[in-house]
């Protein structure tokens, strides 16, 4: 375990299992009260505060995402948009919380699977295989929330590992941005080569008919990679209606068999598929070749379904 101290209203973290030599020093309400019990690497870079963990021979990185609040959906005028993406409105993220630098690849997957022992889950399930710095592809919601579950068997804590709701992966998603992609840039080709998505992600246009390896685009302000293409990412809510009034931690409606929101868009899909505020939700029991996943973790008690923030 980390030690925490306050000095003059900051957060200054201690211990042994730091990966830097000098201490973190941060505003208090932005940053998580200590590092992981799980965590064996734990530090800040120009993106923000992160840790590292290993489950067999995979490692993952986590970034802290700050609470905060933003503008959810997007702007009558923003191109490439549907309508379902409106109105705008305030949301309100209360906690902060830890999200998957990258979606989990087939190498995390198949190392925590076979690290989980006896499971329903296949270590290989992904249709365009063999390929392990790709992202996982192939996988049901239900598959993602037992993923989920022993991801947390393995590791313990007092964190929860899960989905994240819709609102939680568009805020992450846009860092503090406004425009259609993470970078705050437009899309300015919504069914055609866009310029701005080619930086930033994988789609129809440059993937060559396949996932790619995660990371290799750039990435946003809190240091996410993929946000944009590859792999569309389940979440763990279902569709919820947007309203104009602000919203403190939305969640869809929590209806066992209903469908599941996805988000990201994917390997296989136009640029306005891709964008920051395009939503849309499948049958939490199908399985697809561009439907994968980004791990969360964060307080509150474990629920496969909407459950608790």
């Amino acid at each position: 375990m980390v030690a925490v101290e306050r000095r003059r209203g900051f957060c200054l973290y201690l211990g042994p299992r730091m990966s830097s030599t000098e201490p973190i020093l941060m505003e208090p309400e932005m940053l998580p009260l200590a590092a992981p019990d799980w965590a064996e690497e734990f530090g800040e870079d120009q993106f923000g505060v992160y840790c590292r963990f290993r489950i067999g021979n995979a490692p993952f990185v986590l970034r802290w995402i700050p609470p905060g609040r933003f503008q959810m959906g997007s702007p009558q005028d923003e191109n490439g948009r549907y309508s379902g993406e409106g109105p705008q409105h305030e949301v309100t993220i209360t906690r902060g919380y830890w999200l998957g630098q990258t979606p989990v690849t087939q190498h995390q997957w198949a190392a925590v699977v076979q690290a989980g022992g006896k499971s329903d889950l296949k270590p290989e399930p992904s249709t365009i295989g063999g390929k392990p710095g790709h992202p996982v592809e192939s996988v049901t919601w239900h598959h993602c929330v037992a993923f989920c579950q022993l991801v947390q068997g393995q590791l313990g804590g007092d964190l929860t590992f899960r989905l994240p709701s819709e609102a939680q992966w568009e805020y992450a998603c846009r860092a503090g941005t406004t425009g259609a992609y993470h970078d705050g840039s437009a899309c300015t080709q919504p069914e055609g080569n866009d310029p701005a998505l080619d930086r930033l992600g994988w789609f129809s246009k440059n993937s060559g008919g396949s996932t790619q390896p995660v990371g290799l685009k750039a990435c946003n302000n809190w240091g996410l990679y993929d946000m944009h293409g590859n792999v569309w990412e389940w979440c763990r809510d279902t569709l919820r209606d947007y309203t104009a009034e602000a919203s403190v931690d939305p969640l869809g409606p929590d209806s066992s068999g209903a469908s599941r929101v996805l988000r990201g868009g994917g390997w296989d899909y136009f640029a306005r598929l891709c964008r920051a505020a395009f939503r849309d939700s499948f049958d939490p029991g199908g399985v697809w070749n561009f439907t994968g996943l980004r791990l969360s973790a964060g307080p509150g008690g474990f629920s496969g379904g909407a459950g608790d923030l």
